[in-house]
């Protein structure tokens, strides 16, 4: 995963935005100060802050631990919630998406009848379901794993959804000149907002907020 380069009021702005769009914590990066931004009178003649974040690569298996194939962390990961889903007594099949090429994670689909159950809202069963599969296998292997749950393609179908909305808001942003936040969203779900607007020269997008009431803020992009 490449480096990412953000632009904001402060210096934690620009942090916060790049760890959204990363999808990562601050444990998980490096981060270089760029610019550390100042702030004009009255508001006016101000220069933003501007980070450069980098991924760190992280060692697969700890030292002394034994490797385990990318497929047996997949089989691992399907026969956890295989499990979780008849403890939790839902009928529901979990196959392997394929297209994961990346070591030590997998992508899983579930699919069933009425399990928006397992997705809650604003998909934070889902969210909380795909975590303890995470800290199974994690456990089993001793080492850390990325495991993706989807539930009939909602996921998907939630990114095309956020892209969508994210490029309304922008436009809207622009025509009113004024600054719309959005509604408290998942690391994950942020990401996409951030993603979607990162190119546009006109609007800036950040973080605000702790834990689960973390929304984004789109505004107008200083010049």
């Amino acid at each position: 995963m490449e480096s990412v380069e953000i632009s904001a009021r402060t210096v934690e702005e620009a942090v916060e935005a790049a760890l959204s769009e990363l999808g990562l914590d601050r444990s998980e990066v490096e981060i270089e100060v760029l610019k550390e931004g100042k702030v004009g009178l009255f508001g006016l003649g101000g220069e933003e802050a501007r980070v450069r974040v980098t991924p760190v690569a992280k060692p697969a298996i700890a030292p002394g631990d034994v490797a385990a194939a990318p497929g047996d962390v997949a089989a691992m990961a399907k026969d956890a919630v295989e499990k979780l889903l008849f403890l939790m007594k839902i009928p529901a099949t979990v196959q392997l998406r394929e297209e994961d090429e990346a070591p030590f994670s997998a992508t899983l689909d579930i699919e069933g009848e009425e399990l928006g159950l397992l997705i809650g809202r604003r998909g934070q069963t889902l969210t909380t379901l795909q975590y303890i599969v995470n800290l199974i296998v994690s456990r089993k292997l001793k080492s850390g794993v990325r495991i993706n749950l989807d539930v009939a393609g909602y996921k998907q179908r939630r990114q095309e959804e956020l892209h969508n909305l994210a490029l309304r808001i922008a436009e809207l942003v622009k025509s009113t000149k004024r600054a719309i936040t959005l509604e408290p969203m998942s690391p994950s779900e942020r990401r996409v907002v951030h993603l979607a607007l990162r190119d546009d020269p006109e609007v800036i997008t950040q973080s605000v907020g702790e834990e689960e009431n973390r929304k984004v803020i789109v505004s107008l992009r200083r010049r």
